[in-house]
């Protein structure tokens, strides 16, 4: 049994603490049994006392709960150069728990300069030993490129190792690289299996995904109303993705009772955490007005948060304000500006726009050129009305 302490959120943000082992001689045993009793009662400064003399001893149990206390600041002043010194002890004696906290040192760059590479060999030294915690991370530094060559292939290998000792967050990790197809043949069945399982233990992030797969159809039968149920547990985590679907659900209707006040909930809490595409939604609530009374000013508002992001809905709609002066006043320069930044992240209904402006001259000078370029490229996309409009061209002898 290990007690987990919560330092490090970019990996699995655990410091481990080992229970007293069952192989020490007698003697220490009990030592290290008493100590464990004052650490649990939390009398820290009586555990401090009994795992220092022993740490002193050279025994790596020790020498790691000491780090972790030093680490945590309990029952001693915070240091995490001392923590390093004795996480750096047990390690050196082949402690998997050491090695693996000494790695989440050096990820962090706490109490030594940050190394991500010596993080991962630390890690390493720990999964190949089984804790589950360091295949894990072994598993996002391979996923993620942090001081090894970026490997996906090598991050399943781990994640999967992890995932099947019950680490949720492996089993979400393995979720998504099935759901995506990277290091291992997509198979979004298999992505359904480890999203579930992460989420029935609560992994918000596994929670969002597996309404997602509901909601699309994908490894699952089409579901709304399990798209909404597994949306909403994650949502009540703070899950802002989860917020903005489950906003969506309630704006459509889908496998609910249609809600804009529900939905509008909903958007506004993701929309406060900084999701993009829940202020672009919340801004297109304001703008038509459903579950609140319209406001162009607040729906500009909510458009450009989003557009500085790169949302790209959200700067088609701010070319459609200004370009009619809802909120502001009306200005074809910025209106085009936005057409022009949503068409080239390649929103359909920017480019058409963009295209038709170009060929009626409507706020900038008739340009068929640029007109076939933007119509084009909404056709390509199966934008019917792009189609036509470049028929037409033919037709005129515009364009050939």
């Amino acid at each position: 049994m290990r007690k987990r302490f919560f330092l490090m959120l970019a990996l699995s943000a655990a410091l481990s603490l080992a229970a007293p082992a069952m192989a020490a001689p007698n003697d220490v045993q009990a030592e290290l049994d008493r100590a464990y009793r004052h650490y649990t009662q939390g009398d820290y400064h009586a555990a401090m006392q009994h795992y220092r003399a022993l740490a002193e001893q050279g025994n790596a149990a020790a020498q790691n709960v000491l780090a972790v206390m030093y680490a945590t600041g309990q029952g001693v002043a915070q240091d995490d150069a001392q923590a390093v010194k004795f996480y750096r002890l047990a390690a050196e004696q082949g402690d998997a728990n050491a090695q693996f906290n000494l790695g989440i040192m050096y990820a962090d760059g706490r109490g030594v300069k940050q190394d991500y590479a010596q993080a991962a060999k630390l890690y390493h030294l720990a999964a190949e030993q089984g804790d589950a915690d360091a295949q894990y991370n072994l598993g996002v530094v391979y996923d993620q490129g942090y001081g090894v060559k970026q490997d996906s292939a090598q991050a399943v290998k781990w994640y999967r190792l992890a995932a099947g000792q019950g680490v949720a967050a492996a089993q979400y990790g393995l979720g998504v690289m099935y759901d995506s197809g990277r290091g291992v043949k997509q198979d979004r069945d298999e992505a359904v299996k480890w999203y579930r399982l992460a989420a029935e233990q609560k992994h918000a992030k596994a929670q969002s995904n597996l309404g997602g797969m509901y909601a699309m159809g994908h490894g699952v039968t089409q579901d709304y109303v399990q798209a909404e149920k597994w949306y909403r547990l994650a949502a009540e985590q703070g899950d802002a993705t989860a917020q903005s679907n489950l906003g969506f659900i309630y704006a459509e209707g889908l496998g609910v009772k249609q809600n804009y006040a529900e939905a509008m909930k909903w958007y506004r809490l993701a929309a406060e955490q900084g999701e993009a595409k829940a202020q672009s939604q919340l801004g297109v609530m304001y703008e038509r007005g459903r579950g609140v009374k319209q406001d162009y000013a607040q729906a500009i508002q909510w458009f450009h948060l989003a557009a500085a992001q790169g949302f790209s809905q959200a700067q088609y709609n701010l070319g459609v304000m200004y370009s009619r002066g809802r909120g502001v006043p009306q200005d074809e320069a910025q209106a085009q500006k936005w057409y022009l930044l949503a068409a080239e992240r390649g929103y359909v209904d920017a480019q058409y726009n963009l295209g038709i402006r170009y060929l009626q001259g409507d706020g900038v000078k008739p340009d068929d050129a640029q007109a076939e370029k933007w119509l084009r490229r909404a056709a390509e996309q199966g934008d019917a009305g792009a189609q036509q409009a470049l028929q037409i061209m033919r037709e005129q002898g515009q364009i050939r």
